[in-house]
């Protein structure tokens, strides 16, 4: 046996959901470009569980079902009003309601296809009000109820601010739905299959996701960028500022990536969102600081952009509290999260790799009395 830290370069499964190779992110073939520009996230969910992309009627209906389910146990809402609110990060109590929406699902130990399939429906429409809910909540503001006519990244906007979204709003979260959906096994996704690798049920194996999504260098990056951009304050400190992080040798958040040798494909596609929203809200300097920050990252280390850098901008553009950012995160991976866990299920085998013991030899017990 052979060790790799961190299993980089291990392959641990086949699956037929996405692939990265030579750089080039795909959904069941389909080139994460091709997606970005001319998918709507609803049919990206589709394909990821599908293994295709949906017919209109198709379409329709899983945006009926989303729609439908988008509702959440009172108790369950009621359960925000006990968290110590002004402690609790947003991703904790994701996590939380997540595993208690499991205890009012009367088939979550039911393991038939069409009860997962139903699971997946609840648990995909169900956190876009678990996360604008608690968002209102812990503002002292009222839950916003879905509109069954509104799409699924419209009506998140909606839900999170109690007003229909502008046209470029729902544009620039949808694509960032796309582009977040799923990306092979990465640490979250790898954690789902694992912990139903053992036959647990979906809603356990989507509370293990979310709780590796928490940490910084996973879901948590992209918060972190802004709260930098926000100490820099200004685009005449972001040369200063940078420097000194590089000569410190500190981890600026948001560039490079474990799997990406020449960049992340999905870069681009927010940068250029990032550019117009900045814009037309008159805070170019957000834009044009993280452009900046950029080019002496990607000049000094030869380490580009990834997918967390512009999609700060773009979601504070957007409104959106900082320490959202990574439930938003989830709200998109869920889709790929769950496509994941249907694989695994129809094709099982429990996972269970080994370790490499470098701690002392053989010992003999020696009696407390003699150590």
């Amino acid at each position: 046996m052979t060790t790799t830290k961190g299993l980089e370069g291990v392959v641990a499964t086949q699956s037929a959901i996405s692939s990265i190779i030579d750089d080039t992110l795909t959904y069941v073939g389909y080139d994460i470009d091709d997606l970005a520009v001319n998918a709507s996230f609803e049919e990206v969910i589709y394909l990821l569980w599908h293994q295709r992309l949906p017919k209109e009627d198709e379409l329709k209906e899983l945006k009926k079902q989303l729609a439908a389910n988008m509702s959440v146990p009172s108790e369950v809402l009621e359960h925000f009003k006990t968290y110590p609110i002004k402690e609790v990060h947003p991703m904790a109590a994701l996590r939380t309601a997540i595993s208690l929406l499991g205890l009012y699902d009367e088939k979550a130990e039911d393991m038939s296809d069409e009860a997962n399939y139903e699971k997946a429906i609840k648990l995909q429409a169900k956190i876009a009000t678990i996360v604008t809910t608690f968002a209102r909540v812990r503002k002292g503001l009222n839950p916003v109820a879905p509109k069954v006519e509104l799409g699924y990244a419209e009506n998140f906007l909606y839900m999170l601010t109690g007003q229909e979204p502008e046209a470029i709003a729902v544009e620039a979260f949808d694509k960032a739905l796309v582009l977040h959906a799923d990306h092979e096994l990465n640490a979250s996704t790898f954690t789902a299959r694992v912990c139903v690798a053992t036959l647990s049920d979906m809603y356990s194996g989507v509370t293990a996701a979310i709780g590796a999504l928490k940490g910084p260098l996973h879901g948590g990056a992209n918060e972190q960028v802004m709260k930098m951009l926000m100490e820099i304050g200004s685009e005449d400190k972001v040369e200063s500022y940078i420097r000194e992080k590089l000569d410190n040798k500190e981890k600026i958040m948001g560039f490079g990536h474990r799997v990406y040798r020449k960049g992340d494909p999905r870069a681009k596609h927010l940068r250029e969102m990032s550019k117009r929203l900045t814009e037309l809200r008159g805070e170019e300097k957000w834009y044009n600081m993280s452009n900046k920050i950029e080019e002496i990252v990607t000049g000094e280390k030869d380490l580009p952009p990834n997918v967390d850098f512009y999609s700060a901008s773009v979601y504070h553009s957007l409104g959106i509290d900082h320490d959202l950012f990574t439930p938003i995160f989830a709200v998109s991976r869920i889709s790929g999260w769950i496509a994941h866990i249907l694989e695994q299920y129809s094709n099982n085998r429990l996972i269970r790799p080994r370790a490499d013991y470098i701690g002392p030899g053989m010992q003999k017990y020696v009696p407390i009395d003699k150590r």
